[in-house]
């Protein structure tokens, strides 16, 4: 068996195939590595087509996928021949415990995302480990791919030693690095001026998937949509090895930047950050803390159903879903969807592009 594997390393279905057939659970050097996560991460089964029996396999098995690289990073889920589809969450207030984040995960299991990413605030060593718990959580309970965040301004090295090597022992290989904005309750830290910096630190120390922010319209402090990929292609050249952008509500401001990166010789994935419109208040502030602009077919939205909730949040569902259909249409790599930890929101947005995202 081990030289059939061997001999035939291009056929890697036959040995994600093989794994299904001898595990449930892939214990090796204390860790812990369910196979449908293996599964899902190649596009070969989906985690409900699994039949596991009640065996387990070596270490061997699990060194030889690491060294050929099989258990493999985000940036190995595009190129499929389909969009795909992620989501974010965020860790439960401070006075809510963390298991509140339960429903939440319950909604989205169901719409089955490639994908799950956690943010990352300040607030001390507690949110950050929130942020790994919900990571595992998503990992080895729900069997989904998990990106966890790390920002420059909550983070500091041995912070980040410290849960790059949770994150690791977790089973969580793919890491979000951002720099993140500054919360006047909590001082920032300051090892990593720019979020290039801690993409390079964090590739120097473990085989992670690292990815990174970008910013349709330019980042709100960017003097020029010019400098401001500039300062991507840093993040690019230090390691990062796949993008999810900005909020933004104008299709066209994200392919335009998408041309500017392409002729700068960015050329990793490129996924479409999208939040649906469910509160005229929430989304002006949101707008002014990032500098994305409201298109004038959005601003008539908001000012016709601004003041009914359930009209403003059908309209909004519905602007989300023709954005990613255009998306889609135009070609884009992925669409990672901003939750607000709204499973209702996710799953029926996911549910109107199911078909599309798969033509």
């Amino acid at each position: 068996m081990w030289k059939a594997a061997t001999t035939a390393r291009c056929c890697w279905s036959w040995i994600f195939r093989e794994i299904l057939k001898h595990a449930d659970t892939i214990p090796c050097r204390g860790r812990y590595y369910p196979p449908s996560l293996i599964v899902r991460l190649v596009g070969i089964l989906r985690a409900d087509d699994i039949r596991p029996c009640k065996k387990q396999i070596s270490c061997d098995w699990i060194e030889f996928l690491w060294k050929e690289g099989m258990i493999m990073k985000l940036r190995d889920l595009f190129g499929q021949g389909r969009t795909v589809f992620s989501c974010e969450v965020f860790p439960p207030k401070k006075d809510a415990p963390v298991d509140s984040i339960y429903k939440t995960l319950d909604g989205l299991k169901d719409i089955r995302p490639d994908f799950i990413s956690v943010t990352f605030g300040a607030g001390g060593s507690q949110v950050n480990q929130t942020t790994r718990e919900i990571a595992s959580l998503i990992e080895n309970r729900y069997h989904i791919p998990a990106m966890a965040h790390l920002t420059c301004v909550a983070a500091g090295k041995e912070d980040v030693d410290q849960l790059l090597a949770d994150l690791k022992a977790d089973g969580v290989e793919n890491v979000l690095a951002l720099r993140g904005d500054v919360n006047p309750d909590y001082p920032p830290k300051t090892d990593f001026r720019y979020a290039s910096e801690l993409v390079s630190y964090i590739r120097a120390r473990g085989d992670f998937g690292v990815s990174a922010a970008c910013y349709p319209e330019g980042h709100i402090e960017s003097p020029d949509l010019v400098s401001d990929i500039r300062r991507l292609k840093e993040k690019v050249d230090a390691g990062a090895q796949h993008l999810v952008s900005q909020l933004f509500f104008d299709n066209e401001d994200f392919f335009r930047f998408l041309e500017r990166a392409r002729i700068a010789g960015i050329n990793v994935p490129i996924e479409a950050g999208i939040m649906p419109v469910l509160s005229r208040n929430s989304i002006q502030r949101m707008v002014s803390m990032c500098g994305a602009s409201l298109p004038s077919k959005l601003t008539r939205i908001l000012a016709r159903y601004g003041d009914h909730p359930e009209a403003l949040r059908e309209a909004g569902i519905a602007y989300a879903i023709d954005q990613i259909a255009d998306l889609i249409a135009g070609g884009v790599e992925g669409i990672h969807l901003y939750t607000m930890n709204n499973p209702d929101v996710a799953r029926q947005i996911a549910g109107s592009i199911d078909s599309i995202r798969n033509v």
